[in-house]
Order: C-alpha cells, then sequence, then structure tokens
C-alpha cells in the first residue's frame, strides 16, 4: 500500500494526515519531498498525523526525524498526532519519544501551536 498524503490547513497549521506504510523507497521520498514543499513555502507549523499508519521502518523513522530537524533550521516545528500503541512503542525504543511533542489527537496539538 502507498503512503496516502493529505494536507490542510486548520488555524495556521498545515495538518499532514498520512496513511498506509513510512519505509524505505517512494514512501519515505514522497514524506521528505512533502516536508520539504511545505518548508519551502513558509509552511512551517507542521502536524503530522499518524492514525492511519499500519507499518514504519528505519527509514521511515530517520524520515520523520529529517522532517523535524528541517523545519527546526527554518524556525519551524513538526508535531506528532494520533499515533498507533505500536507507532508509540517505536518511538519510545528509539528514544525520540524526547525529541518530538506527541498529542493524542489533532485538536489539543493545534492548540498547542498557540502557545
Amino acid at each position: 500500500m502507498p503512503l496516502d498524503i493529505q494536507t490542510r490547513d486548520v488555524d495556521g497549521v498545515t495538518l499532514v494526515e498520512l496513511s498506509g506504510k513510512i519505509i524505505l523507497g517512494e514512501e519515505s521520498s514522497a514524506l521528505r519531498e512533502k516536508i520539504k514543499d511545505l518548508i519551502a513555502t513558509g509552511k512551517t507549523r507542521i502536524l503530522l498525523n499518524l492514525a492511519r499508519i499500519s507499518f514504519i521502518d528505519s527509514a521511515g523513522v530517520g524520515t520523520l526525524v529529517s522532517a523535524y530537524t528541517s523545519a527546526r533550521s527554518q524556525g519551524g516545528v513538526v508535531k506528532l498526532s494520533s499515533l498507533t500503541k505500536k507507532f508509540r512503542e517505536t518511538l519510545q525504543v528509539t528514544r525520540l519519544l524526547t525529541v518530538f511533542e506527541v498529542f493524542d489527537d489533532d485538536p489539543s496539538a493545534i492548540a498547542s501551536f498557540r502557545k
């Protein structure tokens, strides 16, 4: 299943809804390019909704870290919402839960950008 990427603006935050797998190959490349394009157009407040991610490999984790560092270097921020239990465990094992701000749902994540 290819990675489906849908974006929309919600209160000045770019909500990126992902569905499928974030794995080495086209999927990771597509996400990396989407984040790069958003940042290039000045959209630096990015929320990744991961509720419909069925699998992520190490390349996918690397893509998320790359998105985070790219946004930070441009004065922006990438936050995560709606992680599945398995995905949360992956971030915990890799200690990335200490790097990313993670929220249970989109509204609370979007509200955090206003603080």
